[in-house]
């Protein structure tokens, strides 16, 4: 359906190219130079960014409901690493949105990529009653130009932000999140060979790294991209894995809950969603996100303990039972998951946003010591 408002065009969009790789020309740092840049905060700073994001806010909201809009009724309003402008419109007028506003041409790119998905799986018969967690979205254009990606709201509340408040409640909103997502895969998945796939679930991955972040570029970097592809390249030759629609970004920042049941509301943020991705590393990086909230250290650091003790803790070997991977323990490479998981994590990263490739914090948490460990073993 289109509907037009003068020169406005809200449409729920065409298919688009799904290709992993949204790079833009020009974007790619100065390889081994990453500059001053380099120094800046990953995150954007509030106090300086928050005054002109509140006045686009206001005039986005204002497109939405032709001007009658109040600053005070823009709620939540937070300016992402990945480029884009998010709020809570709440207005009276109608139900509530979220809305996102994309600040580059990677995250025009993630945000239709995401609208993609939503509209494939809408449209999936397999997956039933799913749908119930998916949002319902729509592109806001103008001459052909995505402005905004306003989201119907979804009940519960972010699961990071419940386990802030009630840690003890960890397992079993995770053994929930694993058996939701599960329900996803079975729906959509089929067994496949893995060697037939790691030009695309690995290879692709590996390229990315070596485009956007410059340490991989550089003598040592190089080496240690060359290490993980053999390894991940070897642990997968023979092996059959379940393909399905993968979330790619599964965490429990991404998962609503029903506070008090804690039973799964919600799904958003499905930018780095796969039709036919290695769906364990939904699950795994689920189990590993956890940990890197109650231990609040980078996931790269948390991968690399992996990678030196050889597999996973125990505590996270339990709460994998719950999913529908294989079991750890039967892993002839206990790490090779995780490491593919740890991959498509920051290469989806990278590829959203050059702020990533080139924040020298970022990279020295969360590139350089699961490379590093890989080369040494």
């Amino acid at each position: 359906m289109v509907r037009r408002l003068d020169d406005v065009m809200v449409t729920h969009g065409h298919s688009v190219n799904g290709a992993f790789l949204r790079t833009v020309p020009g974007e790619r740092p100065d390889a081994g130079r990453p500059g001053w840049r380099g120094l800046l905060p990953l995150d954007p700073n509030p106090l300086l960014t928050r005054p002109s994001d509140l006045v686009r806010a206001h005039r986005l909201a204002g497109l939405l409901r032709g001007g009658n809009v109040r600053y005070r009724d823009v709620h939540r309003l937070e300016r992402t690493v990945s480029d884009l402008l998010v709020f809570r419109l709440e207005d009276h007028a109608a139900e509530p949105l979220v809305i996102k506003h994309p600040r580059s041409a990677r995250a025009v790119a993630s945000l239709t990529h995401g609208c993609a998905a939503l509209r494939e799986l809408a449209d999936d018969e397999r997956v039933g009653e799913w749908r119930r967690l998916l949002p319902s979205a729509e592109e806001l254009r103008y001459d052909g130009r995505l402005l905004l990606v306003a989201e119907r709201c979804l009940p519960g509340v972010e699961g990071d932000a419940l386990l802030r408040r009630a840690p003890g409640r960890t397992w079993s909103l995770a053994v929930a999140a694993l058996a939701a997502v599960a329900a996803l895969h079975r729906a959509t998945g089929r067994p496949e060979r893995a060697d037939g796939r790691t030009a695309d679930w690995v290879d692709t991955r590996l390229a990315v790294l070596a485009e956007q972040v410059p340490w991989c570029g550089g003598a040592r970097g190089a080496a240690a991209v060359r290490a993980l592809r053999e390894r991940l390249n070897g642990g997968l030759a023979g092996r059959t894995l379940t393909s399905a629609r993968t979330h790619g970004d599964y965490h429990p920042g991404n998962i609503l809950v029903d506070e008090e049941s804690g039973t799964p509301s919600g799904v958003i943020d499905w930018a780095d969603s796969c039709p036919d991705g290695p769906c364990a590393v939904d699950s795994y990086l689920f189990v590993l996100a956890l940990r890197q909230q109650r231990e609040r250290r980078e996931l790269g650091q948390i991968v690399a303990d992996t990678v030196r003790r050889g597999g996973m803790l125990p505590e996270d070997r339990a709460l994998l039972a719950h999913a529908d991977v294989p079991p750890p323990r039967q892993e002839p490479d206990e790490a090779l998951l995780p490491l593919l998981t740890w991959l498509w994590h920051v290469s989806g990263n990278t590829a959203k946003s050059a702020r990533y490739g080139r924040s020298r914090r970022w990279v020295a948490g969360n590139v350089v010591p699961v490379l590093t460990e890989v080369e040494r073993r």
